[in-house]
């Protein structure tokens, strides 16, 4: 007899210390309740944070984000615990195409919204064919020392963004400095779920020094809080038609690799946890987190992936029940509903913002590195030297290429640098 699509959540209402939660079970609605909420805080920074750095309106990230979840929760009908948030790889690609200078709205966004449709499709498409082929193809095509390679060109390649919105002045750029300490401090020596929080937590502590500093003393452009109190409690957000052209189509579309390999990751990271083979709902995920970014670019908003902050969430409290997963994107949805929560993430000064934007592109180029220690990638061996080594070079220094009257900038080289690298550079098995 053929499991049903759904599963059904047998209820747990008591569990020990450290007992695990398995994604088909649940525990009484007011832990589960809680545990959804406490999963939208720890996205919070990130999803906010990725459209700020593209120019993107907060508020319609946030609720496309809860959009997004609910849909990867139907395609893989609740088999795989995920929330669904903003990704950083996109950041690049979106600012090159748009021109954006990093302040303020991007007026560009409609550009960039047709790439993210195109990735979207691609990385749907993907989907289908793992559901029809099996997920076997996508290990031999990116091997960890693909994968690691690709997430930490993601960081290089945004290095210069980071500093350059960080030090448009000197007291500028002392605040960016303050705001990595304030979050180093708060990752060191903080405990529990603020531990978890860190970039959040320490972006807040950043803003209350600015604002001190600033409109209590006078020193720096002070904080404009008129827009907070100026702006409606509830309101629908902000969406926007994307245009289609084919050059930013074509530019944005190779990030669906990208994804492919935060996606496996996720899904090879919880299996583990929860000792389940998620491998057959492999190409689901892919098609569900297509589908997502799909509508949430047709809407205005940012591409959308797997989010490895939620999955530390999971890794603490050992609770991988699919359902927190839907309570957490309602909630998501109904923060969308506010636009004076989007004036408040408007205030944040962009000094804070370049601060903590230098801590979260190196986060980014470590976790590819992490990639390549958990897996054991063996670094003697001269392949996965030429391979790494080429592909940081050229999306740290932004290799562009001109194909057909469109460019390929450093992250779409590089990404496809690794893969090819890896196909030709095969050596025969002797035996």
């Amino acid at each position: 007899m053929s499991e049903s699509y759904f599963p059904k959540w047998r209820l747990k209402a008591r569990t020990e210390a450290g007992e695990v939660v398995a994604p088909d079970e649940r525990l009484p609605w007011p832990a589960m309740m809680a545990m959804g909420i406490q999963h939208v805080v720890a996205m919070f920074g990130a999803t906010v944070l990725a459209p700020l750095l593209m120019g993107f309106d907060p508020n319609l990230a946030i609720f496309m984000s809860g959009i997004g979840t609910l849909l990867f929760f139907l395609v893989v009908g609740g088999r795989v615990p995920s929330y669904l948030g903003s990704s950083f790889a996109f950041i690049g690609l979106v600012i090159a195409v748009t021109g954006y200078g990093g302040v303020g709205a991007n007026l560009n966004i409609p550009v960039a919204l047709g790439g993210i449709i195109a990735c979207g499709v691609v990385y749907a498409l993907i989907g289908l064919i793992v559901m029809w082929t099996g997920s076997g193809w996508i290990d031999r095509l990116m091997p960890p020392v693909v994968t690691g390679a690709v997430v930490a060109v993601i960081g290089l390649n945004l290095a210069p963004v980071a500093v350059k919105s960080a030090t448009a002045n000197t007291f500028d750029a002392w605040m960016a400095l303050l705001t990595v300490l304030c979050v180093g401090g708060v990752a060191v020596w903080s405990r529990g779920m603020v531990q978890r929080l860190l970039i959040l937590v320490g972006l807040i502590i950043a803003y209350l020094i600015y604002a001190v500093l600033t409109n209590g003393l006078g020193l720096g452009v002070p904080v404009n809080f008129g827009i907070v109190a100026e702006a409606a409690w509830f309101g629908l957000p902000t969406f926007q038609q994307p245009v289609f052209r084919w050059e930013a189509m074509v530019l944005i579309a190779p990030v669906a690799i990208i994804l492919v390999a935060e996606n496996l990751g996720h899904i090879k990271a919880v299996g583990a946890m929860t000792g389940r083979n998620l491998d057959p709902y492999m190409g689901r995920a892919f098609l569900g987190d297509g589908i997502a970014t799909v509508v949430s670019g047709a809407s205005g908003g940012t591409g959308l992936t797997t989010y490895a902050e939620n999955i530390g969430v999971m890794a603490v409290t050992r609770i991988y029940s699919s359902l927190v997963f839907v309570i957490a994107a309602l909630f998501a949805i109904v923060l969308g509903f506010s636009p004076k929560f989007g004036a408040v993430i408007q205030t944040i000064p962009v000094a804070v913002i370049g601060g903590v934007s230098i801590v979260v592109f190196g986060l980014i180029t470590v976790a590819g590195a992490r990639i390549w220690v958990e897996n054991k990638v063996d670094f003697s061996e001269n392949r996965n030297l030429i391979i790494a080594a080429v592909t940081l070079i050229l999306g740290a220094g932004d290799f562009t290429v001109n194909l057909w009257g469109f460019s390929l900038g450093g992250i779409g080289c590089a990404t496809f640098g690794a893969i090819l690298l890896n196909l030709l550079l095969q050596r025969r098995k002797v035996n």
